[in-house]
């Protein structure tokens, strides 16, 4: 007989907790190994976590909608059936989250706080030992995520003195964001204070009869949040251009069958990301980050496409997009779409990202100023790709109408470090390479 402990997994270096979303398994059904026992969300990825060990389910210790640190114990899975036949339905009942002090601290990153009500935590900062030791749990609270970190520092806000409502005392996005917008009262000296603009309180809004109230999920939640902290700490600007897209519908048609055969759509997303991915690298500065003052300028091109699912928004990243071919990006496109459909993404495949494009014009939509994914610096969106009329100049120099396949891009960048020059020079490369694309670049 064995009873396997199954815990709540670490989905990346920096996540710290994760919200036990579904049990996709009962108490006293028989799993197999490997076979999708639950759903976890994070801060960074959604996905269903398999069973270690084939059995019966025992013990359910975490229930639908908590919120635990990792490695806190969620169920347990009795490998002998007359054992767990018998195993007491008492047991089913939320275990205590495991210490935090017992773990090292999570290393920087977005620590969203849960959708559950935190444990309350002491609201005044934990001083350090006389002896200058400090536990993982102060090492925690003074430690928090380069983003918050990030806010403090362009509104001058002193994180020590915030009590924190994240794991073990962390102070959050939301944490710091709530202190500003209630004017910031806990600002750092300065020599020369500058008085922050009044946030805009929300209205309150009241359900009226027949209405139906939903809570916000937790990654509606957490994209709710990203997109406000990118509008207010990004110089938001938009250019547009117009694309001829005949040329890649020429190709599509020669190549479509064939790339079918070994297993690729060669969707226009496809020949896009691929005009991206070689562009990049020619205009460094579109493929940045900010910190503080420093521009750091990535070595690798990843470029994010982002996939709308019914329950939200998630943004997978092809890695050194610009070494693959035309069919290799396509085929990794399609299978992070697939398998973030599927909630089969690993938490390294939505990071990481240097490039994002999203793709609104799969529903009609002509055109768009998306916000761009922090801490990149620009973002491509894609219009509606459709035959429209069209000057064009002929060979002798006369002009006619002739039926064309046509579509907007549009580029939101960060104007603190991308000049309205270097974007509108990096859509026009984009917008030439399309018109002119290469058949040898298959």
């Amino acid at each position: 007989m064995a009873r396997i402990d199954v815990l709540m997994p670490q989905m990346g270096e920096s996540i710290a907790e994760g919200t036990l979303s579904k049990w996709l398994k009962k108490l006293g059904d028989e799993v197999k190994r490997d076979e999708p026992l639950f759903e976890i969300s994070t801060d960074k990825v959604d996905a269903e976590i398999p069973a270690p060990m084939a059995g019966v389910l025992a013990e359910i210790k975490v229930q639908e909608g908590q919120t635990v640190p990792v490695q806190t114990l969620v169920a347990v899975i009795e490998t002998d059936k007359a054992a767990a036949a018998t195993a007491p339905k008492a047991a089913a009942v939320t275990a205590p989250p495991v210490a935090a002090a017992q773990r090292a601290p999570a290393a920087p990153g977005g620590v969203v706080p849960p959708a559950a009500p935190p444990v309350p935590r002491p609201s005044s900062p934990v001083p350090p030992k006389g002896d200058g030791a400090e536990t993982a749990e102060e090492r925690l609270r003074r430690k928090s995520t380069p983003l918050v970190r990030k806010i403090a520092a362009e509104h001058r806000v002193d994180i020590s003195t915030i009590p924190g409502t994240g794991f073990a005392g962390r102070v959050t996005k939301q944490d710091i964001l709530g202190v500003i917008e209630r004017g910031a009262s806990l600002v750092s000296p300065a020599p020369s204070p500058q008085p922050l603009a009044p946030a805009v309180a929300a209205p309150a809004v009241e359900p009226w009869p027949g209405d139906r109230v939903e809570p916000f999920s937790k990654i509606r939640k957490i994209t709710a949040d990203h997109m406000i902290m990118s509008r207010r700490v990004s110089a938001h600007v938009t250019s547009f251009f117009e694309v001829d897209y005949s040329r890649v519908a020429e190709l599509r048609r020669k190549h479509k069958a064939a790339s079918a055969e070994g297993g690729v759509n060669l969707t226009y997303l496809a020949f896009i990301a691929k005009a991206c991915a070689e562009n990049l690298r020619k205009h460094p500065v579109v493929n940045a980050a900010v910190s503080g003052d420093n521009i750091i300028y990535r070595r690798d091109v990843n470029i994010g496409i982002a996939v709308a699912l019914d329950w939200g928004l998630i943004v997978p990243v092809v890695k050194r997009a610009d070494e693959l071919s035309l069919s290799g990006l396509a085929r990794a496109i399609s299978d992070l779409g697939e398998r973030a459909r599927t909630k089969k993404l690993s938490p390294d495949e939505i990071q990481r990202g240097t490039f994002t494009i999203t793709n609104p014009g799969v529903f009609g939509s002509y055109a768009g100023a998306p916000i761009i994914n922090q801490p990149q610096v620009a973002i491509l969106g894609v219009g509606a790709i459709e035959k429209r009329p069209k000057v064009v100049t002929l060979p002798d120099g006369t002009d006619t109408i002739a039926i064309r396949t046509m579509g907007m891009v549009s580029m939101s960048y960060d104007h603190r470090v991308v000049d309205g020059a270097d974007a509108d020079r990096f859509l026009a490369d984009v917008k030439r390479t399309l018109e002119n694309f290469p058949d040898g670049a298959m």
